[in-house]
């Protein structure tokens, strides 16, 4: 997979610019240039925030297309994004009042 590739294909699909990738992905426009001018893989970290803000997981950044990749809406988007934010504990605690309803 040329995850450059991917990454403008998921770009381009949403109509966005790199300047506003980099917007949307809180990443430096200059960053996200560098990749290409340089030929360089984006490191686990930069790949997770484009991820979020394509609102795709990265198991779905991964999967090749047409291997049943659903993408998330924005509120889905948002709550992972949340999730994620939040301590052990709190998603322990986020779990059982799910459950409970």
């Amino acid at each position: 997979m040329d995850i450059l590739d991917k990454i403008t294909k998921l770009r381009v699909k949403r109509g966005w610019t790199e300047y506003k990738l980099a917007e949307k992905s809180g990443l430096p426009q200059s960053t996200i240039s560098s990749w290409y001018s340089k030929k360089m893989t984006p490191s686990i970290g930069s790949l997770e925030k484009l991820c979020i803000a394509f609102g795709i997981t990265m198991s779905q950044f991964f999967i090749e297309e047409g291997a049943g990749c659903v993408e998330l809406t924005k509120d889905q988007s948002e709550m992972l994004e949340k999730w994620n934010a939040l301590e052990d504990n709190q998603k322990k605690g986020l779990l059982m009042l799910l459950d409970e309803g």
